[in-house]
């Protein structure tokens, strides 16, 4: 299998052994989880079935993100305790992942789950001279690693930009370098907190998933990724943090997926143009909202449009019907090929129409795809 690694900017077979670690930044559990999330994680679904097809045995980690800015913002806002908020829209997570099948994850860790594991990991990078403390923050030192920047290959200045938009505050006058981020940082009166040699307090964003990755999946692990929009800050700095204290590579293959727009803009919570998988799940089978979703380089950005999921549903219909009638074909080696080249699933798509058309039964195929005919 060859996959596109967003490190090393092209396509390159995937170095994987008998056991294949992934890891997959899962959601922020303070609002429902929206088309664009159930596209990353079908993404690292569809790798997993490849690879299990292939003889591997995979694990993939997805994270719970139950305590950062947004969460306890929104909290606060609906005056509940944050992690009720979290085990609510949790819930409703679970079922629109299992609507469009996704197999059960390896473990999905809280972050909550790991404050020791978390502190261990800052109090390294902190003993090694790579963090310094001000009033109780804890940030990292990027000049103290000199290839920070490797994952995204961002300039300065886009990285200053990118990092005001995710809430990383360049401006914060307590920093050495604006692009120095948080490891640690006190909590306000009502937000949860943890003792720490450094006060009271609560972690950063990117140390969560350092510490949750390498406690369940181990230094190096062999496929990292989540949405494009989080090579940088996110990956970045959690390579920057991890890379530092083990000395090992932290990440083999870097693995990111477009972004879902609506109405030529990128869907997202704060603007509210969302699409959810459970409201399309009433309008036709689930399957078909898996198979509207394959349609689609798991590299590119692209629009979601309500005709994609009627073309889906007579998509099935096609393939439904080879069921009785159909002979056997080599349609699966076709599909195998084409998710082996950078898990193209619009030509694996393709290989499947032209052998139902050709009156060949597609089952095996499907079931490769993860569609239930």
């Amino acid at each position: 299998m060859r996959l596109y690694d967003t490190a090393r900017e092209g396509v390159f077979a995937l170095d994987a052994g008998p056991v294949v670690t992934m890891y997959s930044c899962g959601i922020t559990p303070y609002d429902a989880a929206h088309l664009g999330h159930a596209y990353v994680y079908l993404t690292f679904d569809v790798l997993q079935r490849r690879l299990r097809d292939a003889g591997h045995e995979t694990r993939c980690v997805r994270n719970v993100t139950d305590v950062d800015d947004d969460m306890l913002r929104k909290a606060r806002e609906l005056g509940v305790n944050y992690l009720d908020l979290a085990a609510q829209e949790m819930a409703k997570f679970e079922r629109d992942m299992a609507l469009i099948n996704l197999l059960p994850v390896y473990s999905e860790p809280r972050a909550t789950g790991a404050i020791p594991e978390i502190l261990t990991l800052i109090g390294q990078t902190f003993d090694q001279g790579l963090a310094y403390e001000v009033d109780g923050f804890v940030y990292f030192e990027v000049s103290k690693f000199p290839r920070f920047g490797q994952v995204s290959h961002a300039s300065r200045e886009f990285m200053l930009q990118l990092a005001a938009d995710h809430g990383g505050r360049p401006d914060d006058p307590n920093k050495r370098d604006p692009l120095d981020f948080v490891l640690w940082q006190p909590s306000l009166d009502d937000e949860p907190a943890w003792e720490s040699r450094w006060g009271a307090g609560r972690p950063g964003w990117h140390i969560e998933c350092s510490a949750l990755a390498l406690r369940e999946l181990g230094e190096t692990l062999d496929v990292h990724g989540g949405g494009r929009d989080l090579a940088f800050p996110h990956h970045e700095c959690e390579a920057a943090q991890s890379e530092s204290v083990t000395g090992a590579p932290f990440v083999k293959h870097w693995m990111h997926v477009g972004l879902v727009g609506l109405d030529n803009t990128k869907m997202s919570k704060s603007l509210g143009n969302l699409v959810f998988v459970d409201e399309l799940a009433k309008r036709a089978e689930p399957a078909a909202v898996r198979l509207a979703l394959l349609d689609q380089h798991y590299r590119a950005d692209w629009e979601w449009r309500d005709e994609l999921l009627s073309l889906a549903q007579s998509r099935l219909a096609t393939w439904r019907s080879t069921l009785t009638t159909g002979r056997a074909s080599s349609v699966l080696d076709d599909v195998r090929a084409a998710l082996d080249d950078d898990l193209n699933c619009p030509a694996a798509l393709r290989a499947m129409d032209d052998a139902a058309l050709a009156g060949y039964n597609v089952a095996l195929g499907a079931a490769l795809l993860g569609i239930n005919l």
